[in-house]
């Protein structure tokens, strides 16, 4: 279909999507009456629901303005309404990178982009032709209408809007799109079933969506029999063999143990300002590229909503921001969002499994998909009670003659974040956010806000199976379960027994998850953070009721825990908090690793055992003349980063090991003392500083010498460090880590930051998105931010309707609704 022919498509869409989401919907109720397998086709959000309730008349129409930077303010007098402007305003932004997203979960990718390029399933890198699979595998479309359809009227509206909003952009500018898709075949309207599988995949991105490839990859194990890379070790069976460390490398691989991507978030209480209000700092580090990029916006329903902040990729409101009377952030919890069963399987026959004493099937479904250039790839999945079965034989948990493994995820089908970030910004108080969590709606994330009343909160209310210390014992495998937990993030349960199934607790909403009244939430006068570890860390003096280890443990894994617990007293002890003093401390850019750890190696560069090499003496003269700050103006920065990425792993590495009763002072030093770690630490430092000359850079060079974005040729100077580093405004490089010619290229991590407190009118808030709301290089806004970011710059931004009338950038532009709803 040429763009023509999409624009066309795009109208009659806006009109037909209704429909076809009521037909669907019909389809999939007979053929569950009928007992065949559930219809798919473009199901749709709320076909049934109502309109817009409270708004009358033939013709609506959302109005956008448009302030410094490209900020969207859109308005309307429905939520349906809202949205429709919301998506036009992103796509006028963004309509390649959605155009690209819809190719992906309409499972497309390998037949349009090539099978063996690759692409973002969520936010994991895999071959397109993994991705299909996965789409074409794990989707269900009338299961996710029938889940959307439990939602309330207002989220049903809200994506009816979004999906008639974007077809009515490509129907406005059929031809004239940006050059990365105009004129490109696959783009095309989406559809509302579309639409409900972009939420999915953004749910279980940390679930199975994370494992793609296990679940594609597992099949059943030749007649020869065990197909596991681990040989069986004298003693052991099943999990009890399992190699702990290659498990955690796969989880890393995945995403899913010690992710790259994460956020600081601090919330203050009426103790710690002058003004007796709240005060909110979030910072999330979220990639810089593809869907789950942030983009700035301002919502109203007069009336009803009046919120502000950020969207990400095609979620109709806002997820992190502010109102008049709360402001909120959220960090990536260390929640666990799906469970293993290990199924002790049939003698003889590999796709049965025991339950009870009793065999069960597994249940087979082959799916095919395009690959391009004519040919077709076709897979077989298996499933079972607990879902689908996975394979990773690496970490020893591979599809054997006597076991499998499958994988339960708690954030299949879940279409409740909507409901939950829509509630967020109709919230009058803190209190009111707690009521929104108790859906569990948000899949992975913890929430900290603070209100005009003075109060400080965090939760981690998001999506956790409900499995308790005592079921988990219980329903051990082996004693490798615990293990396998505390090293690599996994949960294995007992597939063998029906009551290992999660508890079902009628407190819940969910079956199966744990209810919000058994996860860790509070309310303080003083101050609360999270740089994502567990709830433990909250705050020195907060003490949480029995909370399941699924959720989290005592362990700080992140330097910037740390970095927080020392650096927010140090704040306060100046005086009460302020916004400048937030932003401040944020990008002051200490980096807190250098600091524990740099007496130790520059008081042995000299006469120590082991001598360092004629490099390595070089990186001590460098790391001695810095200031060990991750700073425009800072030297030899860039020395450290590529010093500690290869020494941070190092084993006995610490003068003074982890000390849980001591999580500040500990881990602390350099066991220098130890001659076979020392000679260690300088082969490191030596590499290093081999790494950094042979990228082209001196020793002495400052960071805004090397350090520059990755998504713009531009020559912007970035200050920041690495999470590894414990540097709180973090920045990371993905593609190729570590320096290079082009020196150090960050593309992901502080993203939209926003620091945020009350008056008597509302908010007050200075924020800004790092990277800019546009992903077309033509755009002004491609990188404008990026160089107040350089500049530390925190706009002011216009909340009030007198601010954005007094700020506006160009007229508004009017969006009827088309076609008017009957």
């Amino acid at each position: 279909m040429n763009q023509q022919g999409a624009a066309r498509a795009a109208v009659q869409a806006a009109s037909a999507f209704r429909a076809a989401a009521g037909a669907v919907a019909a389809a999939a109720l007979l053929a569950a009456c009928a007992g065949g397998p559930p219809a798919a086709g473009p199901a749709g959000p709320g076909a049934a629901g109502p309109a817009a309730a409270g708004v009358s008349g033939s013709e609506r129409a959302a109005t956008l303005q448009r302030t410094a930077h490209g900020v969207a303010h859109v308005s309307a007098p429905d939520f349906e309404t809202l949205a429709y402007g919301m998506a036009y305003a992103y796509a006028q932004d963004n309509v390649c990178l959605t155009a690209q997203h819809l190719v992906t979960v309409r499972g497309e990718r390998a037949r349009t982009f090539g099978a063996s390029a690759s692409g973002l399933l969520g936010l994991r890198r895999l071959p397109n032709e993994i991705v299909d699979l996965f789409i074409a595998a794990h989707m269900d479309d009338a299961a996710l209408a029938r889940a959307a359809a439990a939602q309330s009227a207002e989220s049903q509206a809200l994506a009816r809007g979004y999906v008639a909003g974007y077809n009515r952009y490509l129907a406005d500018h059929g031809g004239r799109l940006p050059a990365a898709c105009n004129g490109a075949a696959w783009v095309k309207p989406m559809t509302p079933a579309e639409y409900l599988r972009i939420g999915e995949l953004t749910a279980v991105q940390a679930g199975i969506g994370a494992l793609a490839d296990a679940m594609l990859g597992a099949a059943p194990p030749k007649p020869a029999g065990n197909t596991s890379s681990l040989p069986a070790a004298p003693g052991l069976d099943g999990i009890d063999r399992i190699d702990v460390a290659a498990a955690a490398e796969l989880m890393r691989e995945a995403g899913l143990v010690d992710s790259p991507f994460g956020s600081n978030a601090w919330a203050f209480g009426r103790d710690s300002t002058r003004t007796g209000h709240g005060m909110l700092l979030g910072n999330p580090h979220f990639p810089w590229v593809g869907v789950n990029r942030f983009w700035q916006v301002h919502l109203t329903v007069p009336g009803r909503l009046d919120v502000m902040g950020v969207a990400i990729g095609t979620v109709p409101t806002v997820v992190i921001g502010f109102n008049k009377d709360v402001a909120w952030s959220h960090t990536v919890s260390t929640g666990r969002r799906f469970t293993l069963h290990e199924l002790t399987l049939v003698p003889g026959d590999p796709t049965s499994y025991v339950v009870d004493g009793q065999p069960e099937k597994m249940r087979s479904r082959t799916v095919t998909i395009d690959s391009g250039k004519g040919e077709s790839k076709t897979q077989t999945l298996w499933s079972t009670r607990w879902g689908p079965v996975v394979s990773l034989p690496r970490a020893g948990l591979a599809w054997s003659a006597q076991r499998a493994y499958a994988l339960q995820d708690a954030n299949a089908g879940n279409a409740r974040a909507g409901d939950t970030w829509l509630d967020f910004g109709r919230a009058a108080s803190v209190e009111d956010l707690r009521r929104a969590l108790a859906n569990l709606g948000t899949p992975w994330v913890n929430t900290i806000a603070a209100d005009r009343h003075g109060n400080a909160f965090y939760a981690d209310a998001s999506v956790v199976p409900d499995v308790d210390a005592a079921m988990l014992q219980r329903c051990a495998p082996g004693e490798g379960t615990r293990r396998l937990l505390a090293g690599a993030g996994l949960v294995v349960l007992d597939g063998s027994k029906s009551d290992c199934r999660w508890r079902r607790d009628p407190a819940s909403p969910v079956p199966g998850l744990t209810p919000i009244e058994r996860l860790p939430v509070t309310v303080r006068s003083d101050w609360v953070h999270n740089s994502n570890d567990s709830f433990f860390h909250t705050h020195p003096a907060q003490r949480f009721g029995p909370i399941s280890p699924l959720v989290g443990d005592d362990v700080i894994r992140q330097p910037r825990t740390r970095a927080g617990l020392v650096e927010i007293p140090e704040l306060l002890a100046a005086g009460p908090v302020t916004l400048q003093g937030i932003q401040r401390q944020l990008f002051g850019n200490r980096n807190h690793v250098a600091e524990q750890v740099l007496p130790d190696l520059l008081a042995a560069c000299t006469g120590a055992p082991g001598a360092p090499t004629a490099e390595a003496r070089d990186g001590c003269a460098a790391l001695g003349a810095w200031d060990r700050k991750s700073d425009l103006g800072s030297r030899g920065a860039h020395v450290f980063r590529e010093f500690w990425r290869g020494a941070m792993s190092l084993p006995r590495l610490w003068r003074v090991p982890p000390d849980r009763a001591r999580p500040l002072q500990t881990p602390s030093g350099l066991n220098l003392a130890d001659a076979e770690v020392a000679a260690k630490v300088w082969e490191a430092l030596a590499h290093a500083v081999k790494k950094v000359r042979a990228a082209g850079f001196a020793l002495d060079a400052t960071l805004a010498e090397v350090q520059r974005p990755a998504i713009t040729d531009e020559a912007i100077a970035l200050h920041g460090g690495h999470s590894f580093e414990g540097v709180l405004n973090f920045l990371g490089d993905s593609g190729s880590p570590g320096i290079g010619p082009k020196g150090i290229r960050i593309d992901y991590g502080t993203s939209y930051v926003q620091t945020v407190t009350f008056d008597a009118r509302g908010p007050v808030a200075e924020a800004l998105l790092t990277y800019g709301q546009s992903t077309d290089p033509a755009s002004p806004h491609v990188a404008d931010q990026l160089r107040l970011y350089s500049r530390k710059v925190w706009p002011r931004l216009p909340f009030h309707a007198d601010e954005v009338a007094r700020e506006r950038v160009g007229a508004p532009l009017r969006l009827v609704l088309q076609p008017p709803l009957r």
